[in-house]
């Protein structure tokens, strides 16, 4: 008899393609048998406030709130060193302006939002849907908007401009990749099983990277519109060596996030890391 492991990431390209191996049953998994299940960030950063499942994606600033019952996977990480969420704008603007303009946001929990606010602290926002935000911009209905997914490499062709990349800002800050989202597993499961999730994934990861041209074909159907190109591109921009593994420079690049949103008083305590 199989265990069944809930599994829960987002329906993007970079997240199809790490778990690609996983769930074609590329790799052996022995007694588990994953179940995987989709849903945009901010769905999945709430599910597990609620603890629905065993594993799941959520952004980093979400796990400020989770700390206490999911742990870090040691892999599975979406890092932009050097490129990160934009913010992009209708007409040209300067980033200082920000701060006198609302921002049509993709989730309140989402790093991006966070990253933003880090950036400045009074920017006032609004909630839409992330697969909304490129054409309430384009249509005047708000005056910038903060792209996550594919947008980041769609927007020009739209028309639209961009006014800050949160991860190009951030590294010139801190010399670190920006942390966006990563894979946290529930403390409940023990560290046996805990780690043998974690091996699991890490297999599936090296897979997709091993076998590229077929887990970015398989990845494709999940990309929203992108080209074979531009989805390799948004791949290997979000899945790499440091999805792999943190590494020192990545788990540095959470703590400093973590205690610089503390600092700021956007997160309400110290969060704790751990990494399985």
């Amino acid at each position: 008899m199989k265990t069944d492991i809930h599994v829960a990431h987002s329906p993007d390209s970079d997240d199809a393609f790490m778990f690609y191996a996983l769930a074609t049953h590329k790799i052996d998994t022995g007694e588990l048998n994953y179940i995987h299940l989709l849903n945009d960030i901010e769905t999945l950063n709430k599910k597990a406030l609620a603890e629905e499942y065993e594993v799941s994606a959520v952004s980093f600033h979400a796990y400020a709130y989770l700390a206490e019952k999911y742990a870090l996977l040691s892999c599975g990480a979406s890092m932009g060193n050097n490129y990160g969420p934009i913010v992009v704008s209708g007409k040209p603007i300067q980033p200082q302006a920000l701060a006198e303009k609302v921002v049509a946001i993709p989730g309140a929990l989402t790093t991006a939002f966070l990253a933003l606010r880090l950036f400045a602290p009074d920017v006032k926002s609004e909630i839409v849907p992330f697969d909304r935000i490129l054409e309430d911009v384009q249509k005047g209905k708000y005056e910038a908007g903060l792209l996550i997914h594919e947008g980041q490499l769609t927007y020009r062709e739209m028309g639209l401009h961009k006014v800050l990349d949160l991860g190009e800002w951030w590294l010139e800050k801190t010399q670190l990749p920006l942390p966006l989202g990563g894979n946290v597993i529930k403390r409940s499961l023990g560290q046996s099983l805990m780690e043998q999730i974690s091996t699991d994934i890490r297999k599936s990861i090296q897979y997709g990277l091993d076998h590229r041209e077929e887990a970015i074909d398989y990845a494709i159907q999940f990309s929203r519109g992108l080209d074979m190109q531009k989805a390799d591109r948004f791949i290997g921009m979000y899945v790499n060596e440091l999805t792999l593994d943190y590494g020192e420079n990545g788990r540095e690049a959470v703590r400093r996030l973590l205690s610089e949103a503390y600092e700021q008083k956007i997160i309400p305590k110290k969060v704790p890391l751990d990494f399985v």
